[in-house]
């Protein structure tokens, strides 16, 4: 947070975006407050006027709120203005309008160099997750070795049968985490070759229906160039089709992963 004399007045930034002109979204920010644009020559910060001090709050309910609404303002701006620089929640500047404009004015190169940077570009989530129960009975049915002792097994009183199933879960197992290891490296590989900069998420807390049951075996947060999405997509579609793997793609979103903006 910048100091000012101008306390406690402030102005909670949302974004910058590489426009220079004054433009009203509405009251549709945080807590309803109108949302707005601060210019400063071909650039402008994106706004609401605020008291100059943090949004705490012990209502995990208001909270979600709050940062939907942060998040939602950075979709707004980025479907009017293109890619944006989105700030981290919770980012204020003390001051009027003018004091804005001075930060602006300061940060003016770095700000124009990170808006070229990210120009054209987006953040997609890719995350890869298969079914080992399909891989298994695939493999059972291409390996002979595997395929005589499982019918073997179900030949056997059910005392013998149990410890040689055993034995052949864990031969099972052995073999598609190997798989699942060389395919991981396979298929960061061809990702890469269609991103700018790639992070390892981490594993999610919740995921929709469709993946529950399924193990996570890639999990990326992409910086991708709009004339590679296609190309990035035709590779997961080809992964999704392999039989047992699912593909999870996620995105356009601003790029929170890859600008470092967290303070004002």
């Amino acid at each position: 947070m910048i100091e000012s004399q101008d306390a406690p007045e402030g102005k909670y930034l949302y974004s910058i975006v590489n426009n220079g002109d004054i433009s009203s979204f509405g009251n549709v920010g945080i807590d309803d407050n109108k949302v707005y644009t601060i210019p400063y020559r071909d650039i402008a910060a994106v706004v609401h006027s605020c008291q100059a001090k943090p949004y705490v709050t012990g209502d995990s309910k208001k909270a979600s709120e709050w940062i939907l609404s942060h998040n939602y303002i950075i979709d707004r701006a980025t479907g009017k203005f293109g890619t944006v620089l989105p700030l981290s929640f919770d980012v204020i500047i003390v001051g009027n309008d003018g004091a804005v404009k001075d930060w602006l004015r300061k940060n003016y190169e770095r700000l124009k160099i990170e808006l070229e940077r990210v120009k054209d570009r987006a953040e997609y989530s890719v995350q890869i997750f298969y079914d080992h129960d399909v891989l298994a009975a695939k493999l059972v049915n291409r390996d002979l070795g595997l395929k005589v002792l499982k019918a073997k097994i179900e030949k056997m009183p059910k005392g013998s049968a149990y410890l040689f199933q055993r034995k052949l879960e864990q031969k099972v197992k052995d073999v598609i985490s190997k798989d699942i290891t060389r395919l991981a490296g396979e298929f960061n590989s061809r990702i890469k070759a269609y991103v700018e900069e790639v992070k390892i998420e981490d594993k999610p807390s919740s995921v929709p229906e469709k993946y529950k049951g399924k193990k996570l075996t890639v999990a990326l947060t992409c910086f991708v160039h709009k004339d590679k999405v296609g190309g990035l997509g035709e590779v997961l579609d080809e992964i999704n089709n392999r039989e047992g793997f699912l593909v999870r793609f996620t995105g356009p979103w601003a790029p929170f992963s890859f600008v470092d903006l967290k303070e004002a």
